[in-house]
């Protein structure tokens, strides 16, 4: 597995620290997040899911605890939106450059607003997907934040 990928490359370039972490993926876990976190042996809500969604008919990313649930209507609200709804897989994969499953707000091909959950600003550190299926970043959520120039906001249903 390569453990250089676009979201490892643009962070580098930026002078964020992080370091990389391998796991066994498994494509037909119920849910990819919390099937990354009991491999890394990790508290759920420092193991952070990108999911890409569209607000009013544009992309954006999100990213949150791989344990809990984005609020449409939050997400919407945190943008200045007024509605927003989950990308289909294949439109994700095709503006992202990565695969479902190995989805990182990191390197996308194209810079898009993000969000990222505002209690994981809390945590003394998290994981976020490195842009490659089975691989994860394990950084400062605060250097995530302005690595990404997300926004913080409640955004968890």
């Amino acid at each position: 597995m390569a453990k250089t990928t676009r979201a490892t490359q643009a962070l580098a370039k930026l002078g964020i620290g992080f370091t990389v972490h391998d796991y066994a993926y498994h494509a037909d876990a119920h849910s990819i997040g919390l099937q990354a976190a009991d491999a890394l042996g990790e508290d759920p809500a420092r193991v952070l899911k990108t999911l890409m969604a569209e607000l009013d008919g544009k992309p954006v990313c999100a990213v949150l605890p791989s344990d809990r649930e984005v609020s449409m209507k939050k997400l919407a609200a945190a943008l200045g939106g007024k509605s927003a709804a989950m990308m289909k897989p294949a439109d994700a994969e095709r503006l992202t450059g990565y695969h479902v499953g190995g989805i990182s707000p990191f390197g996308q091909k194209k810079h898009v607003p993000t969000v990222i959950e505002a209690a994981a600003l809390d945590q003394p550190y998290v994981f976020i997907n490195a842009g490659q299926r089975g691989l994860q970043l394990r950084l400062d959520p605060k250097d995530a934040q302005a690595a990404l120039q997300a926004t913080a906001a409640a955004i968890v249903a």
